[in-house]
């Protein structure tokens, strides 16, 4: 018996990286995967059907159920035939799945339109297009798991990815609020922040340092595809319990995000004026600023294997 058994499963960026490695393990435990990839490059260019065919045979192969689906996530339309072709071939869907991505890293003053737009549609438009297709029919049939990714470079901030970053943090709030709306309604949808060693964690240019160059190596080297799937295949599961909840993941470490909330309030009596809040409330506050250059700080070191 699998987790998913009789479960139906939408992966998309699935030809490559983690949406793969997922795709594989929730076959493995018994959901029939629709195996979603345009197959275009690092930074949305082209188009191949080669990588969603590969993983839809290698699922086939190993005994799983498997279709292959080549639209953009930053379509629509392309979303609501995920979902049809889901239902086509194996009678319905209760998991969506949605790591697909592209990256445009500039600094945000080099930063085109285009560039921002890009990553945009692809991640934040891209869930929300995912989600919106299926949310109907989780809605009716009172079931549905919702597993968004997000990512570090959001919840932290990351040098040159202002696009990917702003849209990661975006789908935090998305899925906080799919959570809130859809709770009575057997529908759970999750976070997932995974650093792994993929194409697009490859795409970002490697520290001049060679120490550093060493240790990012190193930490890509620990941090496997593979070591996401089974938080992603828990999280499309009938037993998962969370919610609305934030997760990051890199090799054997699993943490819980809190949810941004208060630090420290300050009053003054009457309202504030300039003067004053620079002379009174800047101060006070002070202490709970947090420092805008200490993003590694919060996973230190090594991923602990």
């Amino acid at each position: 018996m699998g987790m998913l058994d009789g479960r139906v499963a939408i992966c998309t960026g699935s030809g490559r990286g983690v949406g793969a490695e997922v795709a594989k393990l929730m076959a493995a435990n018994g959901a029939s995967v629709v195996v979603n990839d345009p197959g275009v490059g690092g930074g949305g260019e082209g188009g191949d059907q080669t990588p969603a065919q590969a993983i839809a045979g290698e699922i086939k192969a190993a005994g799983g159920k498997a279709v292959a689906n080549f639209g953009s996530v930053a379509s629509f339309e392309d979303c609501l035939g995920m979902v049809q072709q889901a239902r086509d071939a194996f009678g319905g869907c209760h998991i969506v799945f949605n790591p697909a991505g592209i990256l445009r890293d500039r600094m945000f003053h080099k930063m085109s339109p285009d560039d921002w737009q890009a990553v945009i549609d692809v991640h934040l438009t891209g869930h929300f297009n995912v989600c919106r297709a299926a949310i109907n029919l989780f809605r009716e049939q009172e079931y549905g798991r919702i597993i968004m990714v997000s990512s570090t470079s959001g919840l932290l901030g990351n040098i040159g990815q202002s696009n990917y970053g702003a849209a990661k943090m975006g789908i935090v709030a998305l899925a906080r609020i799919v959570a809130m709306e859809n709770a009575g309604k057997g529908i759970k949808a999750n976070v997932i922040a995974p650093s792994a060693d993929t194409r697009m964690t490859r795409s970002v240019p490697t520290p001049k340092d060679p120490a550093m160059a060493a240790a990012r190596e190193e930490r890509l080297r620990r941090s496997k595809a593979d070591a996401i799937a089974p938080l992603c295949v828990y999280l499309g599961s009938e037993g998962c319990s969370p919610n609305g909840q934030v997760f990051h993941q890199r090799a054997s470490e699993l943490t819980l995000y809190g949810l941004p909330k208060p630090a420290r309030m300050v009053h003054h009596h009457g309202g504030w004026t300039p003067e004053l809040i620079g002379e009174v409330a800047m101060p006070a506050l002070a202490s709970q600023f947090f420092d805008i250059a200490d993003a590694r700080s919060q996973h230190p070191g090594l991923p602990l294997e």
